[in-house]
């Protein structure tokens, strides 16, 4: 009974990797089932340590050539519930994507249906005195969490290496953690969530 029980968690396990394992060439696939999320990033990029960033990934020779992922808690159930993506987008970038300092332009923020959730997807510029970042971004909520996935480049390499941007923010996705309950000793016990 227990290894039936074993193998039907381990069934239902969600594929978190499903939509990595369709990795473009040129990028490799980061996924996080503990927070259920799942990307592409620019093969060459290397994994970096940023406090207050769940995931970070930089180019080494270009620093501004990015991608960042956090998370924060929320009890709102969609993103929706936040404002139109406009307003959103807006918020985010003045208030957390750039610095105090540098000014800010929205490009285009839009509302994208993706397996049933709604993410936000925006474009913008932030300009510094000795460089502008070119970034795009995509916003969800779900699992009780606000996720943000952010990248970008310098403003004089974003032709050349946009497309591989939109590629980050495209494949970004968001999985349902499902609560998982094993029977042991003929009882039914939570297992946590996956």
């Amino acid at each position: 009974m227990l290894l039936a029980a074993g193998a039907a968690v381990f069934l239902s396990w969600p594929n978190l990797a499903a939509n990595a394992a369709e990795a473009k060439k040129g990028f490799l696939p980061v996924t996080d089932k503990k927070d259920g999320y799942s990307f592409l990033y620019p093969f060459g990029w290397q994994e970096v340590v940023v406090q207050g960033q769940d995931k970070v990934y930089k180019d080494v020779i270009e620093p501004l050539e990015s991608v960042s992922v956090n998370t924060i808690p929320t009890s709102k159930q969609d993103i929706r519930e936040l404002g139109p993506p406009d307003q959103v987008a807006e918020a985010l970038i003045r208030k957390v994507l750039a610095a105090p300092t540098q000014k800010t332009k929205l490009i285009e923020a839009k509302e994208n249906d993706v397996d049933g959730r709604t993410y936000y997807t925006f474009e913008f510029t932030a300009q510094a005195p000795n460089f502008t970042r070119h970034a795009l971004g995509a916003i969800a909520i779900a699992n009780g969490k606000f996720y943000t996935l952010t990248t970008g480049a310098n403003e004089r390499r974003w032709e050349k290496i946009k497309d591989r941007l939109h590629t980050v923010v495209d494949s970004f996705k968001i999985e349902a953690r499902v609560l998982q309950l094993v029977w042991f000793n003929g009882k039914c016990r939570k297992h946590g969530f996956y």
